[in-house]
């Protein structure tokens, strides 16, 4: 399990690393703030969507070894949504706190995904086994929030959008069908299920 976590750790740093490398060789295109802020806000998202499909994947195929992993992406997630949030901090705004203030409050898309950080934030602080132990019940009720961070992020990224509504839209569509299919019996799990069968079953 040590070498799939040094893998799964070192493929999530290479969309900073490209990420690192098109920033210093110029490639970001004509508006690199827009690109940087595309690019971290994007992969946060991303990563939200795995770790929120890992539950599914388990009940699904009866995998467990990525589930030992949850912690991990959930992890990189928050790493690549505080790197979206310093774009806009450092280079959008630079830092005119007024004017931060102003866009969270005004702007519903800023609004909806500056609340989302906000749970992000707190279920990093609070994803160590200390914080379990002495949350205990409310641990579980709190880390419910991160259904509630992807909706956000998701609409987020729908608000932001002008013209192309077809990449966030997707996402959409997949925290959709990751919400159904973790309904027990669930009819958007059903197709899933009979493939295992009769996997299983070797036919």
């Amino acid at each position: 399990m040590k070498k799939w976590r040094i893998l799964v750790f070192l493929l999530s740093l290479m969309p900073l690393a490209y990420i690192v490398w098109a920033a210093f060789s110029d490639n970001l295109g004509p508006n690199p703030v827009e690109a940087l802020s595309h690019e971290t806000g994007s992969w946060a998202l991303r990563f939200l969507l795995i770790t929120l499909a890992i539950t599914p994947l388990r009940r699904l195929t009866g995998w467990r070894r990525p589930v030992l992993l949850r912690r991990m992406l959930g992890l990189f997630s928050f790493f690549y949504a505080s790197l979206h949030v310093l774009v806009w901090l450092w280079l959008d705004r630079e830092f005119a706190w007024g004017s931060m203030l102003a866009d969270v409050a005004k702007r519903p898309y800023i609004t909806v995904g500056f609340l989302s950080f906000l749970i992000l934030t707190a279920l990093a602080l609070t994803s160590n086994a200390l914080s379990m132990r002495r949350l205990g019940l409310y641990w579980k009720r709190l880390h419910q929030l991160v259904y509630l961070a992807a909706l956000l992020a998701v609409l987020h990224f729908i608000w932001l959008v002008k013209a192309d509504l077809l990449e966030p839209m997707i996402y959409l569509g997949v925290f959709g069908l990751l919400m159904l299919m973790r309904i027990p019996g669930g009819k958007a799990a059903k197709p899933f299920r009979v493939v295992k069968k009769r996997v299983t079953a070797g036919i």
